[in-house]
């Protein structure tokens, strides 16, 4: 068995991502992924600490840590379409809205960087316009973000959890 760094959902042996919130289990421990995920980056600073929480829609208040990797992928597990997004919200999208390659979440430069990869029911920050895929718009504490009919808070703090 394998208990998520993150939630703490004991797992079956041998799977890659928490059946419970998604997170990545082949991680190594989390300084080093900062670490690696600087150098191959190309970054300056390590960024923050940082989580989606549900606010709305899904299992509210459920939380989903953002990985010390560069970019790290939001959308539904489908082994047999190819995507295994390291945020999955299968289980908090019954109504399909968010679509199996969704968003990403990018780490530059000690920030991040919220982008829509083509989804069919769009992302939104901060109830603006719908946005445009391919283009990274900034993200910061307290910013709400949309996708499909789930909304979500994203939360950082400089202090590792």
């Amino acid at each position: 068995m394998t208990t998520c760094p993150s939630c703490q959902h004991i797992n079956a042996e041998g799977i890659n991502f928490c059946d419970e919130c998604g997170t990545n289990l082949t991680l190594k421990p989390q300084a080093a992924s900062i670490e690696s995920s600087i150098q191959r980056s190309g970054n300056t600073q390590p960024a923050p600490s940082a989580k989606l929480v549900i606010t709305r829609g899904g299992t509210m208040g459920k939380e989903f840590h953002v990985e010390p990797i560069e970019d790290t992928f939001i959308g539904r597990w489908d082994p047999d379409g190819g995507a295994f997004p390291e945020i999955d919200l299968t289980q908090d999208d019954p109504e399909a809205k968010i679509s199996r390659k969704h968003a990403r979440i990018t780490i530059k430069n000690g920030g991040y960087l919220l982008e829509d990869i083509g989804s069919l029911n769009g992302t939104y920050i901060n109830r603006g316009p719908r946005l445009v895929p391919g283009s990274p718009h900034s993200l910061q504490t307290g910013d709400e973000v949309v996708m499909g009919r789930t909304f979500f808070r994203f939360v950082q703090s400089e202090q590792s959890e």
